[in-house]
Order: structure tokens, then sequence, then C-alpha cells
């Protein structure tokens, strides 16, 4: 079989949670498929950065933006200059004009409750309901990352539930508990970073309410004897200005440190060096980082909203999104009880277990075989 893959949101540099999914669960379609030819459609710099790790794995440049008329109207006229018995589109953003066998990715219907700016218009709006009802009714099979995502698709969407498939995220082998307590200093200075800290990381828009957890830590700093300081990391989005305007009106804006994007290499140690990290989103198709925070030892608080409990079960505390106070008193309840954030990390541990990518690329491939 020859299988094609929409890698054109390769790489989690610029694409975060879907970038990385692409990337992880490319490789290890690679180790673990020895059969089957893969071809790869690609923009630059992705592109020129990936080099095939064997002979029946290639990659083909087409430089085509995502969510662009190009996308539309190029993207499956370049697909048609190629032979394959089947593409995987990572995400829901496939031309409405592509008529073969496919599978699809959705990972959260995050864009239809909070559309971002590029969807403000009608039109906008109107074209993306129009590609995701597309993608998903054309598909062969559906892959959703969460059991929530798939209710969140069945509820929006007229989809018999038999063609939805769930397949979990896996977390990366680097993400794992750092110890050396000089490489976490070292790593904590170069982002600015001293004394002990709350984290968050990803991206800075409107659906990971950022400022709910900023008024979080204004009330604990006011209310209790805190010394943390609070890391928000991750690119600032200068088409979301409310998380900024936060910090600035904060008595606290100098507690509160932004380091912007995070390297690969020193995320581990960051969630490793932390004393709790935070989630706070309104809606999280999975959820990934706190899997990853959780990987590294670090207690988390998050959500209860969305794919969250169903992810991280009894391995955290939750709160309520819209109620800051709320968030507040979970995670003062981690940073000032050592027996729970003891409990949490054990717990934390077994629920990990669930989560890795080999298993997630062994029944993605199962999902093609079946399609």
């Amino acid at each position: 079989m020859k299988i094609a893959i929409d890698c054109r949101m390769y790489g989690n540099e610029q694409f975060t949670g879907i970038g990385t999914y692409i990337q992880k669960l490319t490789a290890e379609l690679f180790r673990i498929d020895q059969k089957n030819q893969y071809l790869l459609f690609m923009n630059d710099p992705e592109y020129s950065r990936f080099t095939p790790p064997n002979n029946r794995v290639k990659k083909i440049l087409v430089n085509i933006p995502h969510y662009s008329y190009a996308e539309q109207i190029k993207f499956p006229w370049e697909l048609k200059k190629h032979d394959f018995d089947l593409i995987h589109f990572p995400h829901f953003n496939s031309p409405v004009l592509w008529t073969g066998k496919s599978v699809c990715t959705i990972h959260d219907l995050t864009p239809f409750y909070y559309p971002g700016h590029k969807a403000k218009s009608g039109w906008r709006r109107w074209a993306h309901k129009k590609v995701f009802k597309s993608t998903t009714k054309k598909a062969q099979k559906i892959i959703a990352v969460s059991q929530n995502t798939k209710k969140e698709i069945n509820k929006m969407f007229d989809i018999d539930s038999q063609k939805i498939k769930i397949t979990y995220e896996g977390v990366d082998e680097r993400f794992k508990i750092i110890e050396n307590n000089g490489i976490i200093s070292k790593v904590k200075e170069k982002y600015g970073i001293q004394g002990p800290y709350i984290f968050f990381v990803g991206v800075w828009r409107q659906h990971k309410n950022l400022e709910g957890l900023i008024k979080a830590f204004n009330l604990l700093k006011k209310n209790t004897n805190l010394s943390h300081k609070l890391v928000l990391g991750g690119r600032e989005d200068l088409h979301y200005t409310k998380a900024r305007k936060e910090i600035e009106s904060s008595t606290f804006k100098n507690q509160i440190i932004t380091p912007g994007y995070i390297k690969d290499h020193d995320l581990p140690i960051l969630y490793s060096g932390a004393d709790c990290f935070a989630l706070p989103s309104f809606i999280e198709g999975f959820g990934l980082i706190a899997i990853e925070a959780q990987n590294c030892g670090c207690p988390v608080v998050s959500t209860k909203t969305s794919s969250m409990p169903e992810v991280l079960a009894d391995s955290a505390l939750y709160f309520d999104p819209r109620k800051p106070q709320e968030i507040a008193e979970q995670i003062n309840k981690i940073l000032s009880n050592n027996n729970l954030r003891q409990e949490l990390q054990k717990k934390a541990q077994k629920n990990i277990q669930r989560f890795n990518w080999k298993k997630c690329a062994s029944k993605t491939l199962e999902i093609y075989k079946s399609a």
C-alpha cells in the first residue's frame, strides 16, 4: 500500500500540538511499518530539514499554506500528480475538490467555539464549516484523539459513530524527570526565572484562558504567603492581547515571567523544575502538555472541561476555568501540601502508561488498512 500524508503542518515550532502529532506519528509509523510506502507532502522550511529514514519514504515539496485558497484550488491538483492508495489529512483542512480515499484526524472543535481573528467574518466561518463537513463526510475513517472529541463531532455533525475511531496521542521519550539541580538552575537562568514557579506553556489564544490563570495568580499573591512566580511559556499572539493587558494591569506583574517560545530540549527541564503545572483552558481536544508535565514529575492542576478528566483521570486536581478563585484554591492545595503532591505524582506515573506514540501509530496503521 502507498500511503500519502499531508505534512504541511509538520513540526511543533509553529503549529504546536498538530505539528507535534504529525512529527511523532510519522516517525513511529516508519519504525513499525516495514511494508508500506509513504509520500509526505511538505512545505519549507520543514521539507528542507527532513531526511527520509529509508527508501520507502519520499518527501514532496508543495509549499501550499494551510487555510488558504491555494489549499483548496492548487493542492488537489498537486495530489493528483502522484499515485497513492490513501491520504491521511491530520487536520480538518483538506481540499473540498479531493475525491480520493482518505483518513482524517480531528483534534478538537475549538474553532467552532473560539474562531479566532481569522474567522471573524461570516464568510470565513461558513467556509470553515464547509471544509470541516466535507473532510469528515468524505473520509473513509475519522480519527478522534479522545472520547470527548468523538462526542463533540457526533453532537455537531451527522456522522456515523462507527466511522470514528479513537487513538490517544503519545508522549515523546525526552519528557522525563530531570533531577540535576544544576541543569535546572542553568535553564531557569536562561529564561529569566528565579525561585519557585507555577508553569504554563502553550499557544496564547482565547480558549487557553490565560487571563483566568493570571487573575488566579493575583488572588494567590494577595491572599497567601506564596513565594512562587508565574511562568507563561509560548509565543504571544498579536491578535490576542487580553493576556498581555491582564499582566500589565497586575499588581504582581514583575512576578509574571513570559519567556516566549521555549526550545524543545529545555521544555522537559522547565517541567521538572516547576512545582505545579496549570492548564486553565476552556476547551482541549487532548491536552498533551499536561501529560508531558506528568512525565516530568510535575503535579498538574487542570480545567475540568472537555477531554481533561478523561485524559488525566484521578491524577490531577480540577477547577472550573471560569472561576479564578477556584483555580487559585486548587493551585494552593498542591503548593501547600507535600503529601498531596506526592500522591498526585504517583497517580500520574500510572496514568501516563496509557499514552505512547507506538500504540498511537499501531492503531493508526490498522485504520489505514481498514480504510
